[in-house]
């Protein structure tokens, strides 16, 4: 007969699950909470300035963006580093400006290109909240160098957790549907005791496979040898993109740049569809134009195509198609989208909003669980006789 104290396996997941869950639990809501709330800062941004972010006017025909550019040079005293443009015609120009004293500083001016007209220029209202928001997330508001790992460490807790929690979601013993259809749903006319309970269930599971990605991407901005190891099991650097080498152009002595037309031109020819278009001017005499394309029909919002142009001969550089790279190198170079929920726009931040507000409820329902279990039932006293 088998001993019913044995410290079996489903015991070890048990209390694995418990103690790693009450360890972390105030870690993990403040980080799931304030990913919540970080997920729809661009649209937030935008209802609270609609002025700057959509055209109140439009007409028949815009000013050419070679004009725009020296517009807003002139305007500024800055010089125009990036472009960006959309295929919505209610949406303005958007041009990064750099300080000629800090040209690594750059801020953004919402240009109207039918009226040529600065409608709005740098952050908005909510930019300080959002920004805390961002730090508490990432390091707790603390110094990055103390938070950032204890942020880290309480990520992979909620792996671990997201992992023995499969495993306790499964009944003891499986027999048929019948034993596993309580783990689908919530049992709302049960007790509180019950329904908090199904709540913590039922909801883990069905968010499951979401919180692990943003778990596992998560780690990326946590732990140097994390980026490092997913860096080898993708073939591809994360993150590579901060300290690329941009390729530069042939400088010729007498040569004259091309202009922001021509070059759009050029790279239209390589990508010839409507999108939303990022181009980033050339850096000096030895620097080349980048051109970046994310097709208007594609579901894939930051998916771009890439193509990088030398500022006198018009010769492409270097070209890439999105649809052409590897799964690997695809992933990487969307970590921070695929993060933030911004992969698909409104549909993968809606499913990422529902999903953080899950993950924040599940540490309250676990301590719940765990403070139940905690209550000793008082002792039957014994009958007389």
């Amino acid at each position: 007969m088998k001993d019913p104290k044995k410290y079996g396996f489903r015991r070890l997941m048990n209390d694995l699950h418990l103690w790693l869950g009450v360890g972390s639990a105030l870690v993990l809501f403040i980080v799931c909470l304030s990913g919540t709330i970080y997920t729809f800062r661009t649209e937030i941004e935008q209802w609270l300035e609609p002025q700057k972010y959509t055209l109140a006017q439009t007409a028949d025909s815009k000013y050419e963006m070679d004009e725009l550019i020296a517009f807003v040079e002139g305007q500024t005293g800055g010089k125009v580093n990036r472009v960006i443009t959309e295929v919505d015609q209610t949406k303005p120009y958007v041009f990064g400006v750099a300080s000629k004293k800090e040209e690594k500083k750059s801020e953004n001016y919402y240009i109207n290109p039918y009226t040529k007209e600065i409608i709005g220029f740098g952050k908005g209202p909510a930019a300080p909240f959002f920004t805390d928001m961002m730090k508490l997330h990432r390091f707790l508001l603390m110094e990055s160098e103390i938070g950032r790992p204890i942020v880290g460490v309480a990520t992979l807790i909620f792996i671990l957790l997201s992992i023995t929690g499969l495993f306790l979601w499964f009944p003891k013993k499986i027999k048929g549907w019948k034993s596993m259809k309580p783990g689908f749903k919530i049992k709302f006319s049960g007790k509180w005791k019950r329904v908090n309970h199904d709540l913590h269930n039922t909801l883990g599971f069905y968010t499951l496979l979401v919180i692990l990605v943003m778990a596992v991407t998560g780690l990326c901005w946590s732990f140097e040898w994390y980026r490092a190891g997913l860096s080898e099991v993708l073939g591809v650097k994360v993150f590579g993109g901060r300290d690329e080498a941009k390729p530069e152009s042939n400088e010729l002595s007498n040569g004259m740049p091309l202009t922001y037309s021509q070059a759009v031109a050029i790279a239209n020819q390589r990508f010839p569809y409507e999108g939303k278009t990022i181009v980033s001017l050339p850096k000096g005499r030895k620097g080349s134009f980048e051109i970046q394309k994310n097709e208007a029909a594609r579901f894939n919002e930051t998916a771009f195509d890439r193509v990088f142009i030398d500022q006198f001969s018009g010769h492409i550089i270097k070209e890439e198609a999105f649809n052409n790279k590897a799964i690997g190198d695809k992933i990487a170079s969307q970590i921070k989208a695929i993060h933030l929920g911004e992969i698909y726009g409104v549909f993968s931040k809606t499913l990422y909003f529902i999903v953080c507000l899950i993950a924040t409820s599940l540490p309250v329902t676990g301590l719940f669980i765990w403070l139940n279990k905690m209550k000793k039932k008082p002792k039957k006293k014994p009958i007389q006789v």
